[in-house]
């Protein structure tokens, strides 16, 4: 048994039992990734995968614990290199963020200048994408956080803890008639106009529609779009009426609309951050948490990593 058959047997799980997808995302011809992992199973006389023909199709019994060992001992394996550049390097290396365009657009900028006044030695990577993208990320590996609303918070091997909750605006022209309401906008006043906000994977759009669908409403979505500046971008063009997270309207910037907060209307949503369950987070890692939510501070992430059934709360 060697480290080389296990990588093969987790990456052949990872490209959904496709071995030609594995052996190239390893460099190696597929040959010799089915050689390797029928080697693997002699020495431990079980069958690692379920075979249809010559295909793999799925993970026997057995098999589901060996590959659970076999990322926990590849997981362990990397902490071992970040250890020694951790203690060798702890003002240097790269630090890979994976998150949404909303976040990288406005709540980490002073986040990130922080951080490299901080860290100057330290190269940022920005990945942005959907929430299952971001997931994916860190659990693959290409990044070392991510930052997101949806879908973080259902992978289990991930640990995320909650950062900060936000609400909703509804995004106008300026001469828009809801402007002249004396009451606060109700979902009945949104749901006469059409719509303009995010897709469906995208910053609590589950939140939207729950809230017209308890009220027995059917919004007239127009368009939707990856994130808020594109959906500013049709109100203005007078499509309609967008609905964004507040933090995504700036007064100064955003001279030509007008916000009318929807606080009142839409449960509020909750962005967090994630790590890799039992991975080994370099210093600067810690502070960069800590600077986007100060109440993450080093000890209360790690004793979530533990396990220790930390919920920092916010």
């Amino acid at each position: 048994m060697n480290i080389q058959q296990l990588r093969y047997v987790a990456e052949v799980v990872r490209q959904a039992f496709n071995v030609s997808d594995a052996a190239g995302v390893l460099h190696t011809s597929q040959p010799g990734v089915s050689r390797q992992i029928s080697l693997l199973e002699e020495e431990l006389g079980v069958d690692v995968f379920v075979r249809r023909g010559k295909r793999l199709v799925g993970l026997t019994e057995p098999g589901r614990e060996i590959v659970a060992i076999a990322e926990r001992v590849l997981g362990e394996l990397g902490n071992l290199k970040q250890v020694g550049e951790e203690f060798s390097h702890e003002q240097q290396g790269r630090l890979s963020i994976a998150t949404t365009h909303t976040q990288a657009r406005y709540a980490l900028p002073q986040v990130v200048l922080k951080f490299r006044e901080r860290y100057p030695q330290v190269r940022l990577e920005l990945h942005q994408g959907n929430p299952n993208q971001v997931a994916e990320a860190v659990l693959s590996g290409a990044a070392d956080i991510a930052i997101a609303t949806e879908s973080l918070a259902d992978k289990p091997e991930l640990v995320t803890l909650p950062c900060y909750q936000w609400n909703r605006s509804l995004v106008v022209p300026p001469d828009h008639p809801l402007l002249k309401k004396r009451q606060p906008v109700s979902l009945s006043d949104i749901a006469a106009w059409p719509l303009v906000t995010y897709d469906s994977a995208f910053t609590g759009r589950g939140q939207i529609n729950k809230a017209f669908a308890e009220r027995g409403l059917q919004p007239n979505v127009v368009l939707t779009a990856l994130d808020a500046d594109i959906i500013k971008t049709y109100v203005r063009l007078g499509l309609g009426v967008g609905i964004v997270a507040s933090m995504a309207f700036d007064a100064a910037t955003d001279t030509d609309l007008r916000a009318i907060s929807c606080e009142h209307l839409f449960q509020s949503s909750t962005t967090r951050i994630a790590v890799k369950r039992h991975a080994w987070l370099r210093g600067y890692v810690f502070a960069f948490i800590e600077l986007f939510a100060p109440h993450l501070s080093r000890h209360a992430v790690e004793l979530a990593m533990q396990g220790g059934g930390c919920d920092p709360g916010l």
